[in-house]
């Protein structure tokens, strides 16, 4: 692939209903219903709302042979209505059901991890070579039949592996790793090459978006290599509700997007599903707009792996760079010296490491606990004070005696002197711009030159919009898009988002903050890993998790799972602290990492019990 010029990858056509997928057909949208599937009238209603809001598949789920079946009325409800999207089973444990809902379903979703496979334990299993042979030969005899029914009714199927139910075989040789969740993947697909199908879609999901771009920038590869060409479902699973459910979606499907890499998309938020289809056509339809961009001559440097990139090595200069965690630059060049406190005063959870003041900086009384950037030409030396230099004053750089300078930079202005000057200046920090279509394509060509020269200077990306407090979430869904995959390749050492617009400065160092909180790189706040909820919830999704948030959002550091049922939930608490599950109808199971703690509460006392739990661990600073 070119990391420096967008493109789609190039897949095949997957037919699913009137609604073809993959080819030369743009990215489809897509979402899930959460009423109950034996609810026809219900789940006829949501698909159309869900429809209406322009989604392009609704998935239901179908936990049994009763649920698969009444797909049938389901689906002849949706068509009675006049709408033609098709319908996608969501199929987990039990094969039968997926072979009886590819009668009644354009498309069946299983799930490599439980379609024979046992539900997961977290057991260590050993197998001899003979013996996984056999398990792989058990996954095939039971597969292909299935392939045969959807071939008759002219089905498709996605693949969906999820982080959060990986089978205790695949973990147990490979380890919870990016290369087990890509291999659970293809013992399937190899089989559907072996019998030709080819209507067949992929997904890899985790609620740890590292972890997802890893394993599907891997899975990718590993496809290209064996000749395959099957279309990419994408999805941040458990990403959460509101702003920060939309910030970690767009981190995570938004990297694999800049890379061409995705062919639907689902936005899984804690919401009612139709709030997810404007989120995910914003997301897609942004990327896309990178199309046909003038082209980018970067060059990769050679000691950097795409499919398992570290963090470029960097000289600390003060707090940035080094092994330090990415900073966040503000900035304040709105607002002069006024003689009032408030006017600079962040949010207690998003103080700025340094805020850039252009020509003039506010009046030593307002200032908060942040370094100060001013323009070079208006540097005094004041202590606590740094200069920014433009490319164009470089040959004033080296006299001014500051121990931290800043320098704005892009991919153009990199020239001879420039990088000289660099060389020889090892406390200069960059702050990368650019105005391409295609942002990230071009400061990533600019930081690859700097690892190309061997050149150790930290970078800070500066990303610029113009949005009114109308577009807020257009803001966020755009920066996060734009500076994911820089994170994830490990080109980050801070981030500088400016907007022209009337964005209050509270909602733009929220964004980010909670850009880096959701590349896993600098956590400034409780996270929440919470699923959007499906037919399979057990309990009020959205009251619990609101409950839930409002008793915690002080934890800062703390990761809690609320999950609706078992099926991602036990998985999903190994990357949490604390879990909430459903595991009954009015039942919750908590869960401490991976260790289930307490069974079948109540649902009405889960909440004060999860409290106490956090308490009596020692996880509750407040409480002594």
């Amino acid at each position: 692939m070119d990391l420096f010029n967008y493109r789609r990858r190039q897949t095949h056509t997957v037919h699913i209903g009137d609604t073809p997928l993959g080819g030369d057909n743009p990215v489809r949208i897509q979402s899930m219903t959460n009423t109950v599937t034996m609810d026809t009238e219900a789940c006829v209603a949501q698909t159309l709302r869900i429809a209406q809001a322009g989604g392009e598949y609704v998935r239901l789920t179908t936990q049994g042979v009763r649920e698969a079946e009444n797909l049938r009325f389901i689906n002849a409800g949706v068509r009675e209505a006049g709408c033609n999207v098709p319908l996608v089973a969501d199929v987990h444990f039990n094969p039968r059901v997926a072979d009886v809902a590819a009668r009644y379903a354009e498309k069946v979703r299983i799930n490599p991890g439980n379609y024979v496979d046992a539900a997961r334990t977290f057991k260590h299993l050993e197998y001899t070579d003979e013996a996984y042979a056999a398990e792989l030969r058990k996954i095939e005899e039971r597969f292909i039949p299935f392939l045969h029914i959807c071939r008759e009714n002219h089905t498709a199927i996605r693949i969906g592996v999820n982080h959060g139910s990986l089978s205790d075989r695949i973990m147990s040789r490979y380890g919870d790793t990016p290369e087990g969740i890509v291999e659970s993947c293809m013992e399937f697909l190899r089989i559907c090459v072996k019998e030709n199908f080819r209507d067949v879609v992929i997904s890899i999901k985790a609620s740890n978006t590292v972890v997802m771009v890893r394993s599907v920038r891997l899975l990718a590869d590993v496809m290209e290599r064996e000749g395959m060409t099957f279309p990419l479902h994408l999805g941040v699973t458990e990403a959460g509700d509101g702003e920060d459910g939309r910030i970690k979606s767009a981190v995570g499907i938004g990297a694999l997007l800049t890379d061409g890499l995705g062919d639907t998309i689902r936005v899984s938020l804690s919401e009612a599903p139709e709030a997810e289809i404007p989120v995910a056509r914003k997301l897609a339809d942004y990327i896309a707009r990178r199309e046909g961009h003038l082209m980018i001559p970067g060059q990769e440097a050679p000691d950097f792996d795409y499919l398992r990139p570290a963090r470029r090595h960097t000289k600390a200069v003060g707090n940035i760079g080094g092994d330090n965690p990415p900073v966040v630059l503000a900035d304040r060049m709105d607002l002069k010296a006024s003689g009032t406190a408030a006017s600079f005063a962040p949010h207690p959870d998003f103080q700025p490491d340094y805020i850039y003041c252009g020509r003039e900086l506010p009046a030593p009384h307002e200032r908060e606990a942040a370094g100060y950037i001013v323009d070079a030409d208006c540097w005094t030396g004041e202590a606590g004070t740094y200069p920014a230099f433009p490319h164009n004053l470089l040959p004033f750089l080296g006299t001014c005696t500051a121990s931290l300078k800043f320098l704005f930079l892009s991919y153009a202005t990199l020239n001879e002197e420039a990088r000289a000057c660099l060389k020889y200046h090892p406390e200069v920090v960059i702050i990368a711009q650019s105005n391409h279509d295609n942002r990230p394509g071009e400061q990533r060509a600019l930081i690859h030159e700097l690892m190309r020269e061997g050149l150790t200077n930290p970078v800070i990306l500066f990303q610029a919009y113009a949005h009114n407090q109308t577009e807020k979430e257009d803001f966020q869904l755009e920066s996060a898009a734009d500076t994911g995959a820089l994170l994830f390749d490990g080109l980050c050492d801070g981030l500088y988002l400016y907007n022209n617009g009337d964005l209050s400065h509270t909602d733009i160092d929220a964004t980010a903050f909670g850009i880096l909180q959701a590349a896993r790189l600098r956590t400034s706040k409780t996270e929440y890993i919470s699923c959007p909820g499906c037919g399979r919830t057990l309990y009020d999704l959205q009251s619990t998790i609101a409950r839930i948030k409002e008793a915690t959002a002080h934890l800062k550091g703390l990761k809690i799972g609320i999950m609706g049922c078992i099926v991602n939930g036990p998985g999903e608490m190994a990357d949490a602290d604390y879990g909430y599950v459903g595991a009954a109808r009015g039942k919750v199971s908590l869960y401490k990492k991976k260790e289930c703690i307490e069974k079948n509460i109540p649902a009405e006392e889960a909440v004060e019990k999860l409290l106490k739990l956090i308490r009596d661990n020692g996880d509750d600073p407040t409480v002594s």
